[in-house]
């Protein structure tokens, strides 16, 4: 099934199933109003809701428009934002790009960090950008959210705490993570908010595509109305997510409506295009050794989605710009 959130004037807003052509939706209530209460109570409410999406698909019953423009974040806020970096292409590009070098365990020991939840972006709001010599970057990406997720899950049985899965633009100020490394104490400022597409999906809505804990189908990036990026999300993820919850659980658990992120989605065929001014940037230094794109002004926009096999699109869209304060 579909879900997204509307806005009603509260913060967390309307919680309303989506027809499966993005085309219609219907309020939830009163099941639940917000998607964190329908994630609270899943085993309970999710086949109220899935009645609810079949209805509306067969037009049992007919709903309202469905409004993008009118959407939140499908969790304006959330418990927890822990997003990963399971691309190795990726990886090997931006710790080029300011002269690191990769780590040891690379191949055995996945990246991840603790982003700023409290606080996210919505689909078409803009990027605010207060100073531009900050190095604003997009980078688009998959994401899970996940239920109840006790500690010490393995991978074989990690997917089954997937309740959802979503696309992001994990928003990053380039030039201010250097310096936040070199203190030993990882990203933060070099973090700001970042934005989903309105649309999150039940993982068998994906078909074939979600396989393995990967999604493999590809994600379209357009930067200034130009299409920037198509790499697969699939065959290249080294780290699957299945392999990202076994790591993040090896401590501690989490609580349902969890978002966990993939990381820059990244392909080694260059022909795919990028899906980050970085790795754009980083190819640039190495072909003709001298940087020609730079990062992201006010007025500039970053447009983010991904389609089915018969070219339906699935989230909605990412559409924002770029804006100074």
């Amino acid at each position: 099934m579909k879900l997204a959130t509307l806005r009603d004037g509260t913060r967390d807003g309307q919680l309303v199933v989506v027809s499966r052509d993005n085309s219609r939706c219907i309020p939830t209530t009163p099941l639940c109003r917000t998607l964190q209460s329908a994630l609270d109570d899943w085993d309970a409410v999710a086949p109220a809701l899935e009645a609810l999406y079949r209805e509306l698909n067969s037009n049992l019953v007919k709903g309202e428009p469905f409004e993008s423009n009118q959407a939140l974040s499908p969790l304006p806020r959330a418990y927890e934002w822990v997003d990963g970096s399971a691309y190795i292409n990726h990886i090997a590009l931006v710790r080029k790009a300011r002269g690191a070098e990769l780590p040891k365990t690379l191949r055995t020991d996945p990246l991840v960090y603790q982003g700023g939840s409290g606080v996210f972006l919505a689909p078409n709001e803009d990027i605010p950008l207060a100073d531009e010599s900050w190095g604003l970057d997009f980078e688009s990406e998959v994401a899970v959210v996940l239920g109840d997720t006790p500690q010490g899950i393995k991978s074989g049985d990690a997917t089954k705490y997937v309740r959802l899965v979503m696309i992001c633009n994990d928003v990053s100020l380039r030039n201010l993570i250097p310096s936040e490394l070199e203190k030993g104490f990882g990203f933060f400022t070099s973090k700001p908010a970042s934005a989903f597409a309105p649309i999150a999906v039940t993982p068998d809505e994906l078909g074939e595509s979600w396989q393995g804990g990967r999604l493999h189908l590809p994600l379209h990036t357009w930067f200034n109305g130009k299409l920037f990026g198509e790499p697969n999300a699939g065959p290249e993820m080294f780290f699957s997510f299945a392999d990202l919850i076994q790591h993040i659980t090896k401590t501690r658990s989490y609580t349902a409506g969890t978002i966990l992120g993939s990381g820059t989605v990244s392909n080694e065929d260059r022909s795919r295009g990028s899906s980050c001014l970085a790795e754009r940037r980083m190819i640039e230094q190495i072909d003709h050794g001298k940087i020609t794109t730079p990062f992201m002004k006010p007025g500039d926009r970053v447009a983010i989605e991904m389609f089915d096999q018969v070219g339906k699109s699935i989230f909605g869209r990412i559409d924002q710009k770029v804006s100074a304060p």
